[in-house]
């Protein structure tokens, strides 16, 4: 008896399509309101250990004083990284990071990713601007850590 149906196929089932990099600018958004956030992140870890130095105030250019914010900023990105792969700005500019193969960002990954980064943006932003020139527009970080994004 036929019912009017086109036969079922099992196994026939169109796979979702292959998620899609971020631009550039959508990039550079997501970073510029982690920043913001990080500074807020920055004056709350200072103001935690002025009491350990009896209230005086630090000078910027030291660089135990630079290397505990530097930490604290890799605490940041890498605690958001390893666990659901998005930072505060990436949630809304809707991106998401990767490991390449599709799966979670592991700590190893995470750090090679904040030190590649540093360099990518300390030389002028170059490391970014290959994201315009990659086909997967990846950028030096991305290649560095075997990560990459996605938009959602």
């Amino acid at each position: 008896m036929r019912t009017g149906r086109p036969p079922s196929r099992k196994g026939a089932q169109a796979s979702p399509p292959a998620p899609q990099p971020p631009g550039l600018l959508r990039r550079l958004g997501a970073l510029f309101y982690d920043g913001v956030l990080l500074l807020g992140i920055f004056f709350f870890a200072t103001l935690a250990l002025l009491p350990l130095r009896g209230g005086a105030a630090f000078q910027p250019s030291s660089p135990a004083y630079q290397a505990y914010l530097l930490g604290v900023a890799f605490l940041f990105f890498g605690g958001f990284w390893t666990r659901g792969g998005q930072t505060l700005g990436m949630r809304a500019w809707k991106i998401r990071l990767r490991s390449a193969d599709g799966g979670a960002v592991s700590w190893r990954q995470a750090g090679l990713r904040f030190i590649a980064a540093l360099f990518s943006f300390g030389l002028f932003g170059l490391g970014f601007l290959a994201a315009l020139a990659d086909p997967q527009k990846r950028c030096w970080h991305d290649r560095a850590s075997g990560t990459r994004m996605v938009r959602q």
